[in-house]
């Protein structure tokens, strides 16, 4: 396996020095990982393809993008990829707001599906997706539970629209997922977030997938703004926060889940992720060591799966919320990353709306948030 990594920025190339060793013309994938302006760029795409004319070419926005141990706002990180004995199978659907998000990860992974499928990398678009039912319609048809990972593209901070791209330009609507094959490809995957909980434990009496009404009887926004103080006319924003940790009732382990906006007419809050009913909640509050601690937890994890052999390529995808939090620190959680892998594996990555991922190695993928999502691909 082999990899080369460029970024584009500034109007022209940063970083543009393909290793000798590369075969440019055998890369079967390349990872776009930038802004939104970038990512619709014809002439960018067009450059890119000409580099590596028979690969794939999957793109997403982001909220910054990650290149070795470094963060970046306004560009793009360029990873090909070139297996020798693996092989690469990518699939798009395009969605809208009126799509189930269910058969759309179904309809995704049956593409995929065969023999001798070991992963599933997934960059679908970030703005209306409902993520927690995505990754139901993956998990519905992963009857051997094949790692899938992957995150919702990201805008920023803006929380406008994202693009997703195949083979084209990246644009609105685009769900992609790449399957990985061949018996030769190790796969390591780990989430982790560093946040700490306070507060009592409450309990969801009314909601209507990512949609939540009551807690404990009582509307749900009057209750969270009693914990906002000082924050609370920042709203939406401020959630960011102050994300939310959810139990379901057959679950063993608590997931994130980060609010994308508020209604002040009906006291609801809109989730990234589905608030069943009877799930159990508490608030959650920045720990900063903790949570770029969580980011070599996430590394050391995946590591830990890797058969003994240093990873190939790393692919980090943490939350725009870690990066609104940690601000001017924020690099600090990549370093610590790469402390672990090390300077031989190749790392690239994105700040994304949701990340996805096991809990641990085969069970389901899960929709995650406030989370350093990490998976790496190792040829043996």
């Amino acid at each position: 396996m082999k990899t080369a990594q460029l970024q584009f920025a500034s109007g022209k190339w940063m970083v543009d020095q393909v290793p000798a060793n590369f075969p440019t013309e055998k890369a079967q994938l390349v990872l776009v990982f930038g802004s939104g302006e970038l990512v619709t760029s014809q002439s960018l795409f067009d450059n890119i393809q000409s580099k590596f004319p028979h690969a794939d070419i999957v793109s997403c926005s982001t909220a910054g993008e990650i290149l070795h141990k470094e963060v970046y706002d306004d560009s793009a990180v360029v990873t090909a990829v070139y297996f020798e004995k693996a092989s690469v199978k990518s699939v798009s659907v395009e969605i809208n707001k009126n799509v189930n998000s269910f058969e759309t990860g179904k309809s995704l992974m049956s593409l995929l599906n065969q023999d001798d499928l070991v992963s599933v990398l997934v960059i679908s678009e970030g703005s209306f997706v409902n993520g927690s039912d995505l990754v139901a319609g993956f998990n519905e048809l992963n009857s051997k539970n094949i790692p899938v990972t992957g995150g919702l593209a990201g805008d920023a901070a803006r929380f406008a629209k994202t693009q997703v791209g195949l083979n084209t330009v990246a644009k609105e609507g685009t769900v992609v997922a790449i399957g990985f094959y061949g018996s030769n490809l190790a796969i390591g995957h780990s989430s982790f977030g560093g946040w700490d909980e306070f507060g009592k434990e409450r309990v969801i009496t009314k909601s209507s997938k990512n949609v939540l009404y009551e807690i404990d009887g009582k509307t749900a926004l009057d209750l969270y703004k009693e914990y906002l103080g000082p924050y609370v006319d920042e709203l939406p924003g401020s959630a960011l926060l102050f994300p939310i940790s959810l139990r379901t009732n057959d679950a063993d382990k608590n997931l994130v889940r980060t609010i994308l906006n508020v209604n002040e007419q009906d006291g609801s809050m809109i989730f990234a992720g589905n608030m069943p009913e009877g799930s159990r909640i508490r608030l959650m509050k920045v720990n900063f060591e903790k949570v770029i601690n969580g980011s070599s937890i996430a590394a050391t994890n995946t590591s830990l799966m890797q058969k003994d052999h240093k990873a190939d390529l790393a692919i980090l995808i943490s939350c725009v919320g870690r990066k609104l939090i940690l601000q001017d620190r924020t690099s600090e959680e990549v370093q610590a990353a790469q402390e672990v892998f090390g300077n031989d594996t190749a790392i690239t990555g994105f700040y994304s709306y949701g990340e996805l991922s096991p809990f641990n190695p085969g069970s389901n993928c899960e929709l995650h948030n406030q989370t350093m999502t990490i998976t790496t691909f190792t040829e043996l």
